[in-house]
């Protein structure tokens, strides 16, 4: 239960409450340059959603086979060389940039050439825009971040799963896809409306943007308060566990009844 808690969590996180965009404001440069019309926005929320998933999934392989203390791959390698306790130490997340870069170059270099093959008008659309999700810094954050939670923790029971891994980044595309469509929506409707001309542009989208950034903060604090509404013991199981603290012959006899009874 607390696994499919966790996974809620981090996606409802990822999504809405710590959303890449308006909360960390990663992925600007996507953000305000294909946001003009929303079926721009959705392709790009869809390619950036497909890239940051695939990288994700590649990223954490490596991290946990090759380039953290201990990965088995390293230390397999690194004891042809070295005796087996020096090669358990070996660290390579020093090139944890490298690699992460790697791996999102060649997703994005299979999302452009599917949608050239398969969509030319939204491979058009999107201009130089698609071959700049390689420096999309929201992909990067994303794997930086599943890296400090499957390296950077003391407790190996804490250490992310490929499933939370996965969750984070998807629901991370789907969180930069609401954003970027929402500020189509908003730029769409902003050419019907007489802007000054010193904000029109840039400008405009910019003080959009961080006023979407404030109404997404009403959503701080919802994750804690759904973590404790979930885990939270119902009021007559608390009542029943703090009478059995309380006497414990009584606990076991009430204890033993309710076995019978089920029995």
């Amino acid at each position: 239960m607390s696994y499919l808690i966790d996974i809620l969590l981090i996606a409802l996180g990822a999504a809405l409450i710590n959303n890449f965009v308006l909360h960390y404001f990663v992925g600007i440069c996507p953000f305000i340059g294909v946001s003009r019309r929303v079926s721009m926005a959705v392709g790009m929320g869809a390619a950036v959603t497909f890239v940051i998933t695939i990288a994700a999934f590649i990223s954490w392989t490596i991290t946990t086979f090759v380039l953290m203390p201990g990965a088995p791959l390293t230390r397999r390698a690194a004891g042809l060389f070295m005796p087996a306790e020096a090669a358990a130490g070996v660290d390579l997340t020093i090139l944890c940039y490298i690699v992460y870069i790697f791996a999102i170059s060649s997703s994005v270099q299979f999302v452009e050439m599917y949608v050239r093959r398969f969509f030319p008008l939204l491979y058009k659309a999107f201009g130089v825009f698609l071959p700049l999700i390689t420096t999309n810094c929201a992909i990067l954050f994303a794997c930086l971040t599943i890296m400090a939670n499957v390296v950077g923790v003391d407790n190996p029971g804490d250490r992310w799963d490929l499933g939370r891994s996965l969750t984070l980044a998807f629901f991370g595309g789907v969180g930069f896809t609401i954003a970027i469509v929402i500020m189509a929506g908003i730029r769409e409707e902003l050419e019907l409306c007489d802007v000054p001309a010193p904000f029109r542009g840039a400008a405009i989208t910019l003080v959009v943007g961080g006023i979407l950034a404030m109404a997404f903060m009403g959503f701080t604090g919802v994750d804690s308060g759904l973590r404790d509404a979930l885990t939270r013991k119902p009021a007559a199981a608390e009542q029943q566990s703090l009478s059995r603290t309380a006497d414990p012959v009584k606990g076991l006899v009430q204890g033993i009844a309710e076995e019978s009874c089920l029995g």
